[in-house]
């Protein structure tokens, strides 16, 4: 039995039941995908359901604010996909219709390969394999493939397997889930549950006796990564003013991490009467980490804000969208 063939055995058995696979409308189906872009299923999950909930439609999500979007977001992080995924859901309520070629699903903001393959072939049945990073595991195990799999080569490499091994028949009937489809899917959780990064599940994979990795001991080694540079540190001084029963906030600016959030008074220089709250929090990103202190400063008068920054009732915080680093900071209030 060849590897396709196997693949989708197992996956009927064993594939994971999400309510995202329970439709075929490619606004549920791109919703999850963006959601789950560097986020973990139980995580994502409650935050796509929200989202259902209170934006059912494209058109409905490409109606709200901005602010409304980024609230709904607010503690998934990485806050680039939520405005992408706003002005993508406008750029397809502009044009009447959800895209339903590749060529037009990868104009989408924030739509690349990946995305464009996995919404394809779930939604419409497009021979297009996706590429993540449980498809490169499987294959460079299965494969024994070394070549690392974040160059340039490593990627042409592996989506060319990919798409060799992605079933090309189209459905059998309209009910009927596409073959690719079915090949996607089956790939992404045999890599999430069976070919896991630590201790995979090797004594009961139904890939054992042809995987090269396992045959020569090599599991731990593959895939290949190459190492990616030093991740920069950068030092933050939140200032939490509360003068009669309001605070104050500003919006982040483009062009710097957390762009179109909120946050308190950021200040290089502390007032005396200030109390420091929290000092020296860590929080890592993708490419820095974060140190921060957390100060709450209830001055006798209003002082002046600097430019930018605006009175607010406390009351109303919940309103905007704060990183999530300013959320844990702030459960140390009051």
């Amino acid at each position: 039995m060849n590897f396709t063939t196997t693949l989708l055995e197992w996956f009927q058995q064993h594939g994971r039941d999400l309510p995202w696979r329970q439709t075929r409308d490619p606004y549920a189906i791109w919703l999850s995908e963006i959601i789950l872009q560097q986020t973990r299923i139980e995580q994502g999950r409650p935050y796509w359901e929200r989202f259902m909930r209170r934006w059912p439609t494209v058109e409905a999500l490409a109606a709200a604010t901005e602010d409304e979007v980024l609230r709904e977001w607010q503690g998934l992080g990485y806050y680039s996909r939520a405005r992408n995924l706003h002005e993508a859901a406008r750029q397809i309520a502009a044009r009447g219709s959800f895209p339903n070629t590749l060529e037009e699903i990868r104009q989408l903001k924030g739509v690349g390969d990946y995305t464009a393959a996995a919404i394809g072939s779930i939604a419409f049945g497009l021979p297009a394999a996706v590429v993540d990073g449980n498809v490169y595991r499987v294959l460079a195990r299965h494969y024994g493939i070394s070549t690392p799999i974040n160059t340039t080569e490593g990627k042409r490499e592996f989506t060319a397997l990919a798409q060799e091994l992605l079933p090309k028949e189209p459905a059998l009937g309209s009910d009927e889930e596409a073959p690719a489809s079915l090949f996607n899917q089956a790939m992404m959780d045999f890599g999430a549950t069976q070919c896991t990064p630590a201790s995979p599940h090797c004594a009961d994979c139904p890939l054992q006796l042809s995987c090269t990795a396992f045959r020569n001991g090599r599991t731990a080694e593959l895939p290949v990564k190459l190492k990616k540079l030093k991740v920069k540190e950068r030092r933050l001084q939140y200032i939490y003013i509360r003068y009669q029963g309001e605070t104050a906030l500003h919006r982040r600016p483009a062009g710097d991490i957390w762009q179109g959030l909120y946050e308190p008074l950021l200040a290089d220089e502390i007032p005396p009467d200030a109390i420091l709250l929290r000092q020296n929090v860590k929080h890592v990103l993708t490419h820095r980490i974060l140190y921060a202190d957390f100060y709450l400063w209830q001055p006798a008068e209003r002082p002046t804000l600097p430019d930018g920054y605006f009175w607010l009732p406390e009351a109303d915080i919940d309103r905007y969208a704060l990183p999530r680093l300013v959320e844990l900071l702030c459960e140390r209030l009051n």
